[in-house]
């Protein structure tokens, strides 16, 4: 049946739509004034629209309403989100399998392990942070403690030694416990007899 009112229906309204005030959306007809979000009522444009099905939200909105639930699902980069959406009639639970506040989880996250098993220095017995980590003879040192345990000397993975867990450079570990005789650089034989 053909349309004789001029245009389309606005899929807000249900008013015609005139060429001039039109505005397409998922193969719909909308007045400019009506292209509106549904639940907070924000004006939109084709950067901030987000369809589903016949229904038009701005981006927030939608990800309220049709996003991931749960605590930790933001509005972006580092946010914590408990909004429910209450405010802008979206119920979220009815959606949602899980509710958005969990009980205490039967397992820890892995954040919550990362903090009771932070590795801890050999040398000082206090905990070893990724920002200050090296690593020497399978364990983990601060760079301040990463030292030759006789000389002090600030070590590195050319010059590091290690026996018994701790730390040497290469010149004190020849020196104690390297082989001993003429030609090694410690005490040789003939001193020792004598």
């Amino acid at each position: 049946m053909p349309n004789w009112g001029g245009g389309a229906k606005c899929g807000a309204c249900e008013k015609t739509v005139y060429h001039a005030e039109e505005i397409q959306c998922n193969g719909r007809s909308f007045h400019k004034t009506c292209f509106l979000c549904m639940a907070c009522r924000k004006a939109l444009d084709s950067t901030t629209v987000a369809a589903h099905e016949s229904e038009i939200y701005c981006k927030t909105c939608y990800g309220r309403k049709y996003g991931p639930k749960g605590i930790g699902f933001g509005q972006g980069a580092g946010c914590l989100s408990t909004d429910t959406g209450d405010h802008l009639g979206l119920n979220l639970q009815q959606g949602s399998p899980k509710s958005a506040h969990p009980s205490t989880p039967s397992n820890p996250s892995k954040f919550a392990k990362k903090m009771v098993d932070v590795d801890k220095c050999p040398r000082c017995g206090k905990s070893v942070y990724a920002a200050e980590k090296i690593m020497g003879g399978g364990k983990p040192w601060h760079k301040t403690c990463f030292r030759c345990a006789i000389c002090g000397k600030s070590l590195e993975s050319t010059n590091v030694t290690d026996k018994d867990g701790e730390l040497y450079c290469k010149v004190c570990y020849a020196k104690n416990f390297g082989p001993k005789g003429i030609g090694f650089g410690g005490l040789t034989q003939v001193e020792k007899k004598e």
